[in-house]
């Protein structure tokens, strides 16, 4: 369960990851920044850290979604079924989706605005497709 866990989590975590730098480096709006931003938090902020563990960090915490999703199933909490699986894939990725207003205003370095609707439909479809990817990587496993 752990590895299926980490699997599906490496697999949306990366194409999350690789959109979102994608979408910065095309239009310039800071997500992908937004995405690995840490400095808001204490101790580990003030650290300049490599990219790797920028996407370290980022990975660390799509791991953990990943396994929840496998645990979730595979435990038997919900019956594994497509509409489940779509169902709780959405849910985790809206939730994650939420972390653009907390992360925007926690941040030290340039981000986008809280207003600035092209980043957040920006943000909003790179955590559509963390969502898909969550699901169909499930089904693979």
């Amino acid at each position: 369960m752990i590895r299926w866990g980490i699997w599906i989590g490496s697999t949306s975590g990366i194409v999350l990851g690789m959109y979102m730098w994608y979408v910065e480096l095309v239009t310039g709006k800071k997500i992908y920044t937004l995405l690995m931003n840490v400095d808001f938090i204490p101790v580990i902020g003030s650290i300049d850290w490599p990219v790797v563990m920028e996407w370290l960090f980022h990975m660390v915490i799509s791991w953990v979604i990943g396994i929840l999703f496998a645990y979730v199933f595979m435990r038997k909490r919900l019956k594994p079924t497509n509409r489940n699986q779509w169902l709780l894939a959405i849910i985790l990725s809206v939730v994650a989706a939420t972390t653009y207003v907390p992360l925007t205003i926690l941040a030290i370095k340039e981000t986008p605005a809280l207003t600035d609707g092209i980043a957040i439909l920006y943000w909003l479809v790179g955590h559509a497709l963390y969502a898909i990817t969550l699901k169909k990587s499930y089904h693979r496993s």
